[in-house]
Order: C-alpha cells, then structure tokens, then sequence
C-alpha cells in the first residue's frame, strides 16, 4: 500500500486569501513552495492528495463548477509546468466529513488504497492536524496556529517546510 502526503489547499498549495475564499483562478496563487516540497516528496515515492473544505461554496461565493475548474486549472500548471501529478483532489463544501473530521482522508485512503500510518496530513490550521490525527497519519503544522494536540512536526513557514520534507520524512 502505497504512503501519501495530504495537503491542505488555502495557505500550503496556494496563497491563503486570508478572509475569504479563493473563488476564481484569478485568485489562485500557486506557492513555489509547494511546488518543491511537491517535488521532493514524488521523488521519495510518496503519493499526493490535497484536502480541502471549500465551505465557500455552501455559502454561496463560489459554485462546484468554480472549484472544479480551480482544480482542473492547478492539476494542468502542476503537469505541464512542473511535471508534477497529484493523485487527487478531495474538497466538501458542506458535509459530516470536512475538516476537522477525517472523512476526507479515509475516503481518499479507500479509493487509493493509501497506507494512513505511512501517511502525513500537512496544513495550517488546527482542523488540519486534527483531522490527521483523527485518520490515523503523522502531522506537520506551518505557520502560527495553537492546535489542542500538537503535531509532530511545527514549522514557521512554506520555505522551512519545503526545505525539511525530504529530512522529515527520512526520519520517519
């Protein structure tokens, strides 16, 4: 069974909006960061997921048709830029399995047959550790958030993340 990485979107593949939602492509900033720690970890032979709410939707600011072209946008950047694949794209706009709950993760662990003990949940918020932990995977927390649980690994920012993954994950 193969290992994955799960990314949260907003504030680890992109730029976050800060208050708000990404509601175009306009409004997706790809963060080179990710980009290399995308890199590394298909080179270590981890698999890639990104989790995502996308809460914009129930509300209204967004439709499905908006996130799905986002996302179909993003996959076509990361292969013909980067030659970079994901192997999914999981988000829930309203439903009991958004984040902070695990539903998105097992999900994508069923479908994929991914190994969640191997795995790591990578996010900045404290529903993103949460929901890591709560399916079973190791965590890495960037940026300030105070979770309740602390995640195995806290880092600063995009760019210590993205020059630790290969270190991380090597030490397991």
């Amino acid at each position: 069974m193969p290992s994955c990485i799960f990314f949260d979107r907003d504030g680890i593949v992109n730029r976050s909006p800060g208050p708000g939602y990404v509601e175009h492509w306009q409004d997706f900033h790809l963060l080179p960061e990710f980009v290399t720690t995308l890199e590394i970890i298909t080179r270590l032979g981890f698999k890639a997921v990104i989790i995502t709410n996308q809460r914009g939707v129930a509300l209204g600011r967004m439709t499905l048709a908006d996130v799905d072209d986002i996302h179909r946008r993003l996959r076509e950047v990361l292969k013909t830029q980067h030659h970079l694949d994901l192997l999914d794209i999981h988000d829930r706009n309203a439903c009991d399995c958004r984040k902070p709950k695990p539903g998105m993760l097992l999900e994508a662990a069923r479908r994929h047959q991914i190994d969640l003990a191997r795995s790591w949940m990578i996010g900045d918020s404290a529903k993103d550790v949460a929901a890591g932990q709560a399916a079973g995977c190791r965590t890495i927390l960037v940026g300030d958030a105070t979770p309740t649980t602390p995640p195995d690994h806290h880092l600063p920012d995009m760019a210590t993340l993205s020059s630790s993954i290969a270190k991380i994950l090597a030490a397991g």
